[in-house]
């Protein structure tokens, strides 16, 4: 089985390969690309490797990976990756075409997979105008993650976002802190957490933190236009938000 990856995020595409070898051993990556023209003219070029498959993510860095079937014929089934909030993921469902929810899992990416070899010896049918139009009705409608399902031993809980205080990135683990000082590893990316998460209640302070606004105990001003914020519960690592965010932080907490 042969594939095309289009992803813009380069550590999400390694992601994929890393998983593709893991659950298809048989398939092979043609070629990975990043962006709705490159792709466009990848399928254009008459002597374009074969592939079985495509892999889209959808929000690519010059614009959403729809667009190359408006463009050209895309004679090849599809799978996309996405990190688009309920509503939509119905949209896909109803047009026929699978999905990947980020952070895409071995086991999910597996199903897909067996759906596309029991299901798709040929291109499925895929209305984009009708897609677009369906997603265009629900853009007002978005629902933001709610729930965390965490583990704590041999044990599952659900936290809810009213529980969470902050999330911090730990020696490339992502740890959920709730109010009352607990904490538990969450299988997500900081990145994905911002899509997923009410943009009101949620701010991501650096590159390491993402912060509720109910945790944000004190915050001052520091050198060179910087801000210092403590948090609650308290973390030893300090927190400091860039000279450059910092004025989209301070319009955040005016809201």
């Amino acid at each position: 089985m042969k594939l095309l990856i289009v992803e813009d995020e380069a550590p999400a595409a390694r992601r994929l390969q890393t998983l593709l070898s893991e659950v298809a051993s048989s398939a092979e990556v043609v070629e990975v690309l990043d962006s709705v023209e490159g792709t466009v003219a990848w399928l254009k070029h008459p002597q374009h490797p074969p592939v079985d498959l495509l892999l889209f993510d959808i929000q690519l860095a010059d614009g959403l990976s729809f667009e190359i079937f408006e463009q050209v014929p895309v004679p090849y089934p599809v799978i996309f990756t996405t990190a688009f909030d309920e509503y939509a993921l119905r949209a896909f469902q109803v047009h026929s075409v699978d999905y990947l929810l980020k952070p895409v899992s071995a086991e999910a990416l597996a199903r897909s997979l067996e759906k596309f070899r029991q299901h798709y010896a040929a291109a499925p049918s895929f209305d984009v105008k009708a897609l677009l139009q369906t997603l265009q009705t629900g853009a007002g409608q978005t629902t933001y993650k709610n729930r965390f399902l965490v583990k704590l031993g041999e044990r599952l809980l659900s936290v809810s976002q009213e529980e969470i205080a902050y999330f911090t990135s730990e020696e490339k683990v992502v740890v959920l802190y709730t109010n009352t000082g607990r904490k538990y590893a969450i299988d997500y990316t900081l990145d994905d957490l911002e899509k997923f998460l009410d943009p009101n209640l949620f701010f991501r302070l650096n590159r390491q933190f993402m912060a509720r606004v109910n945790a944000l105990e004190s915050i001052h001003t520091y050198f060179n236009g910087k801000l210092k914020v403590y948090l609650t519960p308290a973390t030893d690592r300090e927190v400091m938000v860039s000279r450059d965010k910092a004025p989209l932080f301070r319009e955040w907490l005016d809201r």
